[in-house]
């Protein structure tokens, strides 16, 4: 077993969950803590080094979804949400808020790890000053400083919006993103909630990135939610 640098601190009160998240932890090499308390969160992420953070939703003393407007008032700490909120709108809130992914109750030990293995390459980027202007995912490759996107050797015309939107995504690869965030992030706070105009842009650059738009294999849907560029 390989011994890791990262720490990671586990919110959550309910203990048998608890025992199983610090031991899937144990078993691949991370250093942990648990706290079972939003309060306690708050100062252990205060006071200790913590890389990234498991954050439950129901806590006894104040919800989660606080935990997370808090921290990002001060921190950029990669937050993993795990709840049984499984509702859309609860998934949206807490990634609009702050959070970095959502894991929905109940979970495998294998799906758990790899998200946490996303969240630390993300850690890692910027911790390096991850500031390459050309970032790919598989044969795509989108050079940030000449605005200009290759699928495998070939040059894709976008038009701007097109590049912007999946700018975007590359700038947040293996992030779930909110309509309501790429919204905001492509036509400006004001411009209102206009779901139509994303699903009609969003499909124009799925044709020309992916060899089959009904099965992405960039940028894939999360229903009710948003969407996300595949880290893994």
């Amino acid at each position: 077993m390989h011994e890791r640098d990262e720490n990671i601190l586990v919110v959550e009160d309910d203990v048998q969950i608890c025992r199983f998240i610090c031991y899937a932890l144990k078993q691949e090499g991370y250093n942990y803590q648990s706290v079972d308390t939003a309060q306690g969160a708050l100062e252990s992420i205060v006071l200790g080094h913590i890389d990234l953070v498991l954050l439950d939703l129901g806590l006894p003393d104040f919800d989660g979804m606080e935990v997370i407007k808090k921290v990002r008032e001060w921190s950029e700490i990669p937050i993993l949400v795990i709840s049984a909120r499984d509702q859309d709108r609860e998934k949206a809130a807490a990634l609009d808020n702050g959070a970095d992914d959502f894991l929905t109750k109940p979970f495998s030990a294998t799906e758990l790890m790899a998200r946490i293995r996303v969240a630390i390459r993300h850690l890692r980027k910027n911790n390096g000053n991850y500031s390459s202007t050309v970032l790919t995912k598989d044969d795509l490759k989108i050079d940030l400083d000449k605005h200009l996107v290759y699928l495998g050797e070939s040059e894709l015309h976008m038009t701007p919006m097109e590049y912007n939107l999946l700018a975007l995504f590359f700038k947040n690869i293996g992030k779930v993103l909110t309509t309501r965030y790429i919204i905001q992030m492509i036509w400006g706070a004001g411009y209102g909630e206009d779901t139509q105009a994303l699903r009609t842009l969003m499909a124009g650059l799925r044709r020309k990135i992916e060899a089959n738009p009904a099965k992405p294999q960039y940028i894939v849907t999360e229903i009710g939610v948003g969407y996300r560029m595949k880290d893994i």
